[in-house]
């Protein structure tokens, strides 16, 4: 009787240790992984008797039940907030990987089965040439990173430069700028920017007195430039507003 319980209580301890050595959250993950198990099966069960699973299994549910789900998904969803700097965006990427993850139950089961008392390891565990990569999941690994790299080429394409276009910016900065004040004034400054445009090249006359423009002699810019600002205040552009370089 004595050697029974010494012999079952080294078991305990040795599961014990087993237990204490596994990730602090590992009994949550295999419960997930069970439940995404049973689900997907469930799922091509219905996929193979052609009905349609997401609502077989909202008919198990009630309402408010379903309506909880709705609203924590929701909540899950992880929108993108912007590039804010790169570590949160190795971090999402890193999130988003994972979620892709699928656990595989009979692949752990076999290098569980293969790998023995070395599968959870100790400080004595060797593993070099114990383990051999499958094909499909060097295919899959590598599917994955063509996918990576065609949407990360796809939104970090540069614009190509159009020699042709006209060097109103002194900086990149600066030209995503004029393109703004473009896109919001550009159909009321036009005829206004080419008028001085002219002037600087000394190709017109502004007139004070009759508010005409003719293309006789240069002027000074300054003189041209206090006519011209009560448009600009009648657009809503401050004083301080610039028509071609602003930083």
């Amino acid at each position: 009787m004595t050697n029974e319980a010494r012999m079952q209580n080294h078991k305990e301890v040795v599961e014990e240790d087993k237990r204490n050595k596994l990730p602090a959250n590992w009994e949550s993950r295999k419960r997930q992984a069970e439940w995404i198990m049973q689900d997907e099966a469930a799922r091509k069960e219905a996929e193979t008797k052609g009905e349609d699973y997401e609502r077989k299994k909202l008919l198990s549910i009630d309402a408010t039940e379903a309506e909880r789900i709705a609203r924590k998904k929701k909540s899950k969803q992880n929108p993108d907030p912007g590039f804010s700097d790169y570590e949160q965006a190795a971090i999402r990427c890193y999130n988003r990987l994972v979620k892709n993850v699928k656990p595989n139950m009979e692949a752990y089961e076999e290098a569980k089965e293969k790998l023995g008392p070395a599968f959870y390891g100790d400080p004595n565990t060797i593993l070099h040439g114990l383990h051999e990569d499958k094909k499909e999941a060097v295919d899959k690994m590598v599917t994955n990173l063509e996918k990576q790299i065609a949407k990360r080429e796809k939104y970090s394409r540069r614009r190509m430069h159009n020699d042709d276009a006209d060097i109103d910016y002194i900086n990149e900065r600066n030209a995503k700028f004029n393109q703004k004040l473009e896109r919001f004034y550009g159909e009321y400054t036009r005829e206004t920017k080419l008028n001085l445009e002219r002037v600087a090249f000394g190709t017109v006359h502004y007139h004070h007195d009759d508010n005409e423009v003719d293309g006789n002699s240069l002027v000074d810019l300054l003189e041209l430039i206090p006519a011209l600002l009560p448009r600009f205040n009648s657009l809503g552009m401050s004083h301080s507003s610039h028509l071609f370089i602003n930083g």
